[in-house]
């Protein structure tokens, strides 16, 4: 069988199933499979595909169609041109988490100490290592496999553990005591309990619902985080939050009642408040 013929038979598959991004999704997968890219596949689209390029191709189309993300079976994802690994214990990176990391380079932090809380994949605090010069981060998260696919990503990016710990635990529970930091990240769950069933089926269903439930009203993380943060922070130093769409007003507020000033609100890509900065 033929490049575009496989192709065609996974797109019409995905299509079937109703998945929103079935023409990119299947010429993905079969980069993936066979170890090519976007312009083989244009220029040669007559080569002749292996038959266990076929029985792997058409396995990885089967799982898309049941809703399985895209990058659960690829293993990876890219994030501020960086690849990294992912699984179903961790968020999967995503464009919108890039403006905290673009916000954060705005300013010079060269040297400094980084507090990563609900670190997941450690796509924020690796990204923010990779891009500096002389900084050494914490990422904290309560899950222990999380932790383990974030290690995976330092190997996988060349940073070092003298560059980088990761700790086992809720927010600040297991922070050596005095330990101060001049930059804190997070992208905490921020979706209401309400609101996950409505979720779409990769998401609700496959991604970890510890990374997602923000509780009853989306904020009870950003409480925790603001109620402490003063304790662990530097005069002076900064806070970025990534948030819902909608959590602008609230999570200021928080923010300002913990004694935290020049604050404001960035907007992704598509014009929604992203990412909520505050300074000590």
């Amino acid at each position: 069988m033929e490049y575009q013929a496989l192709y065609k038979r996974g797109k019409e598959s995905l299509e079937a199933a109703e998945i929103g991004e079935a023409v990119l999704d299947a010429r993905l997968l079969l980069e993936f499979v066979c170890g090519t890219d976007r312009n083989t596949l244009l220029v040669h689209p007559d080569r002749e595909v292996s038959e266990e390029e076929i029985r792997q191709y058409k396995k990885l189309i089967g799982e898309r169609a049941k809703h399985i993300p895209l990058q659960h079976l690829t293993g990876v994802q890219e994030f501020m041109g960086l690849e990294f690994g992912v699984n179903e214990h961790v968020l999967i990176p995503r464009q919108d988490t890039e403006i905290l990391v673009e916000e954060v380079m705005r300013e010079p932090f060269d040297g400094e100490q980084i507090l990563d809380l609900c670190t997941g994949s450690g796509c924020i605090l690796l990204s923010l290592l990779h891009y500096s010069n002389g900084c050494h981060g914490v990422g904290v998260d309560i899950s222990p496999e999380a932790l383990q696919v974030a290690k995976g990503n330092a190997k996988r990016l060349g940073i070092s553990d003298e560059q980088v710990e990761f700790q086992e635990g809720d927010l600040f529970a297991h922070l050596e005591k005095g330990r101060k930091f001049d930059l804190l990240v997070s992208n905490p769950p921020y979706i209401q309990s309400s609101a996950i069933p409505t979720l779409m089926p990769e998401v609700r269903e496959h991604e970890p619902m510890l990374a997602l439930d923000g509780m009853e009203d989306g904020l009870f993380f950003y409480r925790k985080i603001t109620e402490q943060a003063s304790q662990w922070l530097r005069t002076g130093a900064r806070i970025y939050f990534e948030i819902g769409y909608d959590q602008a007003a609230d999570v200021e507020q928080l923010l300002r009642e913990a004694g935290f000033a020049e604050i404001r609100t960035v907007q992704d890509y598509a014009g929604l408040d992203r990412v909520v900065c505050a300074r000590l």
